[in-house]
């Protein structure tokens, strides 16, 4: 994949955190127990791992990762197991800056079907073995991305089984995404919490995937539905 580039705005004040060897304490924004509300897998129950820090700095992001409890590995998989789905999402954040092949293997070990929630900009680490992963690539708003530098960011994540494009309307350059390999390609209307705009840009979506068909529609139905 080291041919696909994406434009990501980041954030250079959070670095790598390097968990102290196998087993080591990882740092753990927050597990919950709901069901998967976009893309491929929506509406599957699923264990949610939140793991804390991000390397960029959306300024759509809705979810609030600094915060964190340290966590050992064990604590973790006790933590998870306690739940009736062996499903299992981590996130963040972004998770690969934090996730080790000792705790996907621990997981694997009790049954978990790993998806893994990624920007893309970071390889998952060695060893590591995940059955699904969703790549959401980060640009700059369409209303700022002509009046400031572009900066290309490749992707380094090995595999893509799911693209999903959070998508602001017609203004955003979609070619930016033409040389992703993918499964699956996704676009999700961003969600902005104003009714009147999130109905418009939901639509201008929808429109594009009519003359795209190669994306697919993805909403993000646990706000729809009010859970978790």
């Amino acid at each position: 994949m080291d041919n696909n580039n994406a434009i990501l705005s980041s954030d250079k004040s959070y670095k790598k955190n390097s968990p102290s060897g196998a087993g080591g304490a990882l740092r753990v924004n927050e597990i919950f127990y709901s069901i998967q509300g976009e893309g491929h897998y929506t509406g599957t129950p699923a264990v949610f791992v939140r793991l804390a820090g991000c390397n960029l700095n959306c300024w759509f992001c809705d979810t609030e990762f600094h915060s964190f409890t340290e966590m050992s590995e064990d604590e973790i998989v006790a933590e998870a197991s306690q739940y009736p789905s062996r499903y299992m999402v981590i996130t963040g954040g972004e998770p690969t800056l934090q996730l080790t092949a000792s705790l996907t293997s621990k997981l694997h070990a009790i049954g978990f079907y790993i998806m893994l929630e990624t920007n893309g900009t970071q390889p998952l680490p060695e060893g590591c073995i995940v059955d699904w992963i969703t790549c959401s690539p980060k640009c700059p708003s369409p209303a700022t991305q002509h009046q400031t530098p572009i900066t290309h960011h490749p992707i380094r994540i090995q595999r893509i089984d799911e693209l999903k494009v959070v998508y602001e309307g017609t203004e955003q350059d979609m070619n930016l995404y033409d040389a992703i390999q993918a499964k699956e390609y996704r676009l999700q209307p961003c969600y902005t919490g104003d009714r009147q705009k999130d109905t418009f840009i939901t639509n201008q979506t929808i429109d594009y995937i009519l003359t795209h068909p190669k994306w697919r529609l993805s909403l993000q139905t646990h706000k729809i539905l009010g859970v978790r």
